[in-house]
């Protein structure tokens, strides 16, 4: 029996409520911009507190207007009901190959987050509990999910690739289509009842699904106790993991390189601007000037405390700074956002310290799950990432 099912009440769009997730930001200002241009988007219904208006306003203060915008959207035809479906998405650009998903419901109780925990869905990094609490609020209000858990299929990923590849070239014309901010299209098409459906199912569920990003979506459904949750379930082949870096505000930094050095690190200042680093070293930015530094390793210690991720949180921010990864004056920004930008931010005074992190790989990020081990929080930005508001899932 899989753990992956059709949507028993889904809404599907008819065009022109695709959106960005609401955690994908660096700068909650770019939200209210995107809304302005396009009150339709699926994020003036996830994050009613940055519409145009409400800015300033408490998210919970904001659930009903929320709530509102759902219902006139259903009313004005820009969504379409269906049942008992999945759906078909297929991402798309220029000089890219496709990346292929199944959207579908998955059982909440097979969520795992540790070695001991059953369940086949397992989720990897730490949360920020105050977005958890968000989501459970307006998945209660709403009674719908707009946004999708990405879940990467470990175990038959290769053939699910083939199958869903083989099923959207024989689609025909897909349901609606969605460019997003990077010029990329997805598309989907609607998969009712019937043998396509339980094979796309069947090899969905078909081993280990990884979180690959909405573990805040993820742990919001099992503590709103919902019984399944929304997801796209996608394989290896249609992801790539980008830079995750971070801006550190409101923080002195004249002596940046002696705390480093005390905590055991090697520090170069660079001839040339901070850039995104090689596997084994993270280069900084402040007061206009360029590091390279190569952060000292645990002996012994298991290799997922040795990612560069792991050890900006314990040697950079912890030991050398003295802050808590979950500390406010650090922003988690994804690989949307190049170097120049975050250097562009210190140089304005908006932060004083970038710090550019080499992407984990694909391999390692699988490993890393397979082993029930855990992942820094915020270090995966997988690319394409899966569009909210297309598929909409009613909660029964």
């Amino acid at each position: 029996m899989t753990v992956v099912h059709p949507i028993s009440r889904a809404w599907i769009t008819t065009g022109g409520t695709g959106a960005q997730n609401y955690d994908e930001f660096a700068d909650d200002a770019e939200i209210t911009a995107i809304i302005a241009d396009n009150p339709h988007s699926a994020l003036a219904i996830e994050m009613p507190h940055r519409a145009p208006g409400s800015v300033g306003r408490a998210f919970l203060d904001c659930l009903p207007a929320a709530a509102a915008r759902l219902a006139d959207e259903k009313a004005d035809g820009s969504y379409t009901p269906a049942e008992q479906v999945v759906v078909l998405y297929r991402i798309s650009a220029p000089g890219e190959p496709s990346a292929y998903g199944l959207w579908a419901m998955v059982d909440t109780d097979q969520i795992s987050t540790r070695a001991d925990e059953p369940g086949l869905v397992i989720r990897n990094e730490d949360v920020f509990i105050a977005k958890v609490r968000e989501r459970v609020a307006l998945a209660e209000t709403l009674q719908t999910l707009l946004s999708p858990v990405l879940l990467l299929q470990t175990g038959k990923g290769d053939e699910l690739h083939a199958a869903l590849a083989a099923a959207t070239d024989k689609a025909g014309a897909p349901a609606a289509t969605d460019v997003d901010q990077s010029g990329r299209t997805h598309a989907i098409w609607v998969v009712p009842e019937g043998p396509l459906q339980d094979e796309l199912t069947g090899l969905a569920g078909g081993g280990d699904l990884v979180v690959a990003d909405g573990n805040h979506r993820s742990l919001a459904a099992q503590t709103g106790g919902l019984p399944r949750f929304l997801a796209v379930v996608t394989t290896p082949a249609s992801v790539a993991i980008q830079p995750y870096n971070r801006l550190v505000s409101e923080l002195p930094v004249a002596d940046l390189v002696q705390q480093l050095t005390a905590a055991g690190a090697r520090v170069e200042e660079l001839p040339r601007p901070a850039a995104i680093p090689a596997k084994g070293t993270i280069e900084l930015y402040a007061d206009s000037k360029s590091y390279a530094v190569v952060l000292p390793s645990a002996q012994g210690a298991p290799a997922v405390d040795n990612l560069d991720h792991a050890l900006v949180e314990r040697v950079l921010l912890r030991d050398a700074l003295g802050l808590d990864p979950g500390d406010k004056r650090i922003s988690y920004v994804g690989g949307d956002y190049p170097a120049e930008w975050l250097r562009g931010e210190v140089d304005a005074g908006r932060a004083e310290l970038a710090i550019l992190i080499a992407p984990v790989t694909v391999d390692d990020f699988v490993a890393v799950n397979l082993a029930r081990q855990k992942l820094p929080r915020k270090s995966t930005w997988f690319t394409p990432k899966a569009r909210g508001g297309l598929v909409l899932a009613q909660l029964d």
